[in-house]
């Protein structure tokens, strides 16, 4: 879609999500080196629009333009995870 994009969480993990990654990889995305971040460790210059997934939490650090208000699909099955992935692509689009 032309949109260059960095994720990170609140508590993230000692891996990315094995369902994530298995979403990533059917959408073609190359997950070479991708690893769980922390939103403290982001530098938020330079971006054009930060966007907050919402997932129940608050990130006071950032300067979120705007909130989806996902469900976090953490622990869910492959089905979730790919309504997530629809409903994120849906709204990348509108972007657009």
């Amino acid at each position: 879609m032309g949109h260059e994009a960095m994720s990170a969480g609140t508590n993230p993990g000692s891996s990315v999500a094995n369902n994530a990654l298995k979403v990533l990889g059917e959408l073609e995305v190359d997950v070479t080196g991708l690893y769980p971040k922390s939103v403290d460790s982001i530098d938020s210059t330079g971006f054009d629009k930060i966007i907050s997934m919402g997932c129940g939490v608050e990130c006071p650090a950032l300067p979120i333009d705007e909130d989806w208000n996902l469900e976090d699909p953490h622990d869910s099955d492959l089905e979730f995870y790919k309504r997530t992935s629809d409903q994120i692509w849906s709204r990348l689009s509108e972007l657009v």
